[in-house]
């Protein structure tokens, strides 16, 4: 286990490391701007745009997404030759993890022996299952590790492990006292995985949907069609995985040979040669976009002063190729989606249904215990100070990591079908999908908390006394329930186009790939004459095609759901990239005025003994 690279990266290495970095980005960047224009034009179109009423009916909780602060001593399995070591570890609420020599170091302020951002890490809380991961690392080895050198982690069996797990990093080997001390590390630990996963995917940004779009683009020339976890991270980390993913094969081949030591000692040692790679390959994707940062706000700020004085134009242009484009393709496109789509369908469908339906019947069930529960405790005449750690208690429940754990479990628990339902489609992105259910349910319970403290404020006055301030919260529970019911409900609609878009559209994609695309040339001329980045036809090719995938999917919707609960627009769904989740998806405009519908925030007085105003408030 103590085995190091006989080779560690030195100048020439770093360089060419660096190098390829250059290279990806100078390939990337022009996807991404032209992203960018594709993403202003779908902004400016739905503002522009008839504007539907705001469909949420829940407050949008102000309170950003973050992880309780989880602190607490550990043994870390660390140093040349790796021994067991005690520590004090602290996972912060951006989902930064730290480890200090002792708790001291911590409370005075000082430097951490160590630190990670756990994006992309796997937890593993089995000692057996993670010396079986270390052997798959390096397969041409015999498989008799009684010749290797000591191993510590062997010859002390360690009864409560938390093994991180990462693709390209070093692994981090903790264990906990105590089986709950375990446990409670394990579910913070999952949190910051997820909080760091997601940053991209629950952005409103324009510039992270061009991003993210730019990727899939990117790897799409590559050959790679299938959805996969490669988006989950900041922006920086999601080039470093795809960079690194391209890099494997050539270390494999010329870096594994060269390693001292032999079974699970190299396979530590290629843990660590790994984390050297990655570590030069993020700071130079990290500096990259730091550099193009300047650039990319001049052009936002440029795509808006020329896209919006012409986007009718530009959207009748894009409406007439899109007509053009789909008649020509329309015969292909049916008998792919009717020879492999149809056929599964359904039954992705009812999965995704399940997961997310099961997801957030948990949290409803959690949200009206924890409703109850206040009003239980008005009933009893609480102290002030009692009221307010439970009003506290109830306004953190959405970062609750051991209560929200019930509603992250239904998440969990389709997946295994899932994997088995979409494995012929190539999407290999089960694990993004699951921290979407995750998110989508801890955001909920945050806006129906923020909900219900704002009009559970408003409606207490010192004319109540206990009885009928309970009275009155439990008509507050009722209302924020059916709100909640409501929001639910789109919120399942739009996860499940969303993911099916993801699971069927590369797949087509792919599959009309040697044929459709041959049709595009004839029409480039239209779309050069307008000299607008922010229409290409490679992109109204793929909105055409996304156009009749929903289509498809909002009658299999209607078919789970009932017709009265979906959209009508549905049917009709229209082929314009900013309309590709569906017509009730709501803009960061529509959320806004969604926030303000519960009324805004008034000063109320206090039921006596409740605390002074504003204590019912998150």
């Amino acid at each position: 286990m103590g085995g190091k690279p006989s080779s560690p990266l030195d100048k020439r290495q770093q360089q060419h490391l660096r190098d390829q970095v250059d290279a990806l980005l100078k390939n990337f960047l022009p996807q991404y701007r032209g992203h960018l224009a594709a993403s202003i034009l779908r902004q400016v179109s739905r503002e522009l745009g008839p504007q539907e009423p705001a469909g949420c009916q829940l407050l949008h909780s102000k309170k950003l997404p973050r992880v309780r602060e989880h602190r607490g001593p550990l043994t870390q399995l660390w140093g040349h030759p790796p021994q067991w070591q005690p520590i004090f570890c602290v996972l912060r609420g951006d989902g930064r993890l730290e480890w200090f020599s002792q708790r001291e170091e911590y409370e005075n302020g000082g430097r951490p022996l160590g630190s990670t951002a756990l994006t992309g890490y796997t937890i593993l809380t089995s000692q057996h299952e993670y010396l079986h991961l270390l052997d798959a690392l390096c397969p041409d080895s015999s498989g008799d590790h009684t010749q290797e050198e000591p191993y510590p982690l062997l010859e002390m069996p360690v009864n409560f492990p938390l093994f991180l797990q990462h693709p390209f990093r070093r692994h981090l080997c903790f264990s906990a006292a105590t089986g709950e001390a375990q446990r409670s590390w394990r579910l913070a630990l999952q949190g910051g995985i997820r909080l760091r996963g997601t940053v991209l995917q629950r952005s409103q940004a324009p510039a992270a949907f061009a991003f993210l779009e730019a990727v899939r683009l990117y790897r799409q020339h590559q050959g790679h069609f299938g959805h996969d976890d490669v988006t989950l991270g900041s922006d920086a980390e999601v080039l470093t995985t795809v960079l690194m993913r391209e890099l494997l094969p050539a270390l494999r081949a010329q870096t594994l040979p060269r390693l001292r030591g032999a079974g699970r000692a190299r396979a530590w040692a290629w843990t660590e040669l790994l984390d050297a790679v990655h570590a030069v390959v993020l700071a130079g994707a990290s500096a990259g976009l730091r550099a193009f940062q300047p650039e990319k706000d001049e052009l936002l700020a440029a795509l808006e002063r020329t896209i919006r004085p012409d986007v009718d134009q530009m959207l009748r242009l894009r409406a007439r190729l899109a007509g053009r484009l789909r008649a020509e393709i329309q015969g292909p496109l049916e008998s792919c989606l009717h020879r492999t789509v149809d056929v599964q369908l359904p039954r992705v469908t009812q999965t995704l249904l399940n997961t997310v339906e099961a997801a957030l019947a948990a949290v409803q069930s959690l949200l009206a215990q924890g409703m109850d529960r206040l009003s239980l405790h008005l009933r009893e005449k609480p102290s002030g100070m009692r009221l307010r750690k439970e009003v506290y208690s109830f306004g953190e429940m959405p970062w609750d990591p051991e209560l929200m754990q019930i509603c992250y479990r239904e998440a969990e628990r389709s997946r295994g079908r899932l994997r088995q339902l979409v494995a012929p489609f190539g999407f290999l992105g089960s694990r993004s999908l699951v921290f979407g259910a995750q998110d989508l349910a801890q955001q909920l319970m945050a806006d129906a908390v923020a909900t219900f403290l704002q009009l559970a404020d408003q409606c207490l006055t010192t004319a109540l006394d206990c009885n009928q301030a309970a009275q009155e919260l439990e008509k507050v529970r009722g209302r924020v329930l059916k709100k909640f019911q409501s929001d639910s409900g789109s919120a399942q609609r739009r996860f499940i186009r969303r993911w099916q878009i993801c699971i069927f559209l590369p797949f087509v994609l792919s599959q009309l790939e040697p044929s459709c695309k041959l049709e595009l040339p004839e029409f480039e001329g239209d779309v050069l004459a307008v000299g607008s980045p922010a229409l290409t036809m490679e992109g109204i090719y793929e909105d055409v095609i996304r156009g009749i995938l929903l289509q498809r999917i909002g009658r299999e919707l209607k078919k789970a759901l009932g017709a009265s609960s979906v959209s009508c627009a549905l049917d009709g769904c229209s082929e314009a990239p900013w309309d590709q989740e569906g017509a009730d998806e709501e803009t960061e405009a529509q959320r806004e005025t969604c926030s303000r519908q519960p009324g805004s925030y008034t000063e109320v007085q206090p039921l006596c003994p409740l605390p002074p105003p504003g204590t019912l408030q998150s």
